[in-house]
């Protein structure tokens, strides 16, 4: 009975500063500015890539996308943010995210450069925890569930 506990302003406030979370998050992924990625998530957070690889603490986050090849260009479309439960120090959602893919070796063209390999459907199920008055990602598990491939 979390979310009947929270008046209904206060609620918005936290949902909105959580789903500003998850877009940034996916913003700096594919801006290559992961060292900043410790804005979003908690020093302590767990994060289940989609092969089940578990990566636990900010520095082990940043340093998996650093580890990405550098002319890969990702874009993440941010589809919708789904809040299971609300607190004032705690919050669960799902997110859908539809994932494209690149590679900056290809020219641009008129309509930019042709994404490359499977566009991915995938869902981010985040647990966040308002800490020393800002909220963070403490928990994300990161799945996908659909993909087009790209002939």
């Amino acid at each position: 009975m979390a979310n009947a506990m929270l008046a209904p302003v206060v609620r918005l406030i936290a949902e909105h500063a959580c789903r500003a979370l998850v877009i940034t998050a996916a913003d700096l992924i594919d801006s290559g500015q992961f060292a900043r990625l410790a804005e979003v998530f908690a020093g302590d957070a767990l994060l289940v890539r989609p092969n089940g690889a578990a990566l636990r603490g900010c520095d082990a986050i940043i340093a998996s996308y650093a580890a990405r090849p550098a002319n890969r260009i990702s874009r993440h479309l941010i589809l919708g943010t789904n809040f299971t439960e609300v607190a004032s120090d705690r919050a669960v959602a799902a997110t859908q995210v539809l994932l494209w893919n690149g590679n900056t070796d290809d020219d641009p063209g008129q309509f930019g450069r042709p994404a490359r390999g499977q566009q991915i459907v995938g869902r981010f199920d985040d647990e966040f925890a308002f800490i020393d008055d800002a909220w963070y990602i403490t928990k994300r598990v990161a799945s996908f569930e659909l993909f087009a491939a790209n002939p």
